[in-house]
């Protein structure tokens, strides 16, 4: 195996291409924004890419049948801009991994005339979140502006500060080869896995790219996940209770 390989499914022509990226992060809310919309676009097969730099596994599937890890891609037909999506298992594993990994789906993009990538994850503040925001960096002023209009929050970054794997670097390699980015990362505990701030960062690049989205089961799953955080805090509160009782009663 070469170090990165893809094996086209078919290779259409593509025009005006937008280039979406949802890898596995934090909260995994680039990965559930971007499965919904392939799932609600419609979305076929392009590709699946393999790499010495994903993690040394494979995955176990239904009645024990195994496969490598990978990445995929998707692309569907919608309006005047057509549509690339990037799911997978992992991201690579290492920062020569995460760079070469980038370098082949830039070359991809360019392939297919992508003019804008925008890449998604998870903005974490180690805390519950009520009311996620949906924050943003790009790679121009002009991106800024736009993404302001459909309520996106840009913060100043602390020294030092960045937005790690691919997210990040599709942005920067991108600008350097000429395409516009924008990241969009939805804030979460960073605890869980977070399909409400999924929804919020799905409900903010639908806007962008024009694309009418139900949201039905995204919102199911942010219910589940918001009952089990619930349970969880209530047993934590209870453990806390009970420990007070003890040392009173010990005391």
């Amino acid at each position: 195996m070469d170090n990165v390989t893809v094996k086209y499914v078919e290779k259409p022509k593509l025009k005006n291409s937008i280039f979406i990226e949802g890898l596995p992060g934090v909260g995994n809310i680039g990965y559930l924004a971007a499965e919904h919309l392939r799932d609600q676009l419609k979305a076929k097969k392009l590709a699946t890419i393999y790499s010495r730099h994903l993690p040394s596994q494979v995955i176990v599937e239904g009645r024990g049948v195994v496969r490598l890890v990978s990445n995929e891609l998707y692309y569907a037909k919608h309006d005047d801009r057509d549509i690339i999506m990037l799911l997978g298992d992992a991201q690579a594993s290492s920062p020569e991994g995460q760079y070469e990994m980038v370098d082949k789906f830039l070359d991809i993009a360019k392939e297919f005339d992508v003019e804008v990538i925008y890449t998604l994850g998870g903005y974490a503040l180690n805390r519950l979140v009520d009311e996620p925001r949906v924050i943003g960096a790009a790679t121009s002023d002009r991106m800024v502006e736009r993404a302001k209009k459909h309520g996106v929050v840009f913060v100043d970054g602390e020294p030092g500060g960045g937005i790690w794997g691919a997210s990040g670097l599709l942005l920067g390699l991108g600008r350097e080869r000429g395409i516009e980015g924008l990241c969009l990362m939805g804030e979460t505990s960073g605890y869980f896995v977070d399909p409400k701030s999924a929804e919020k960062v799905l409900r903010v690049l639908a806007g962008l790219i024009g694309a009418d989205i139900d949201y039905s089961e995204l919102e199911k799953k942010a219910e589940e996940v918001e009952d089990f955080a619930t349970k969880i805090a209530d047993m934590a509160e209870f453990s806390a209770e009970s420990s007070k009782d003890d040392l009173r009663y010990i005391g």
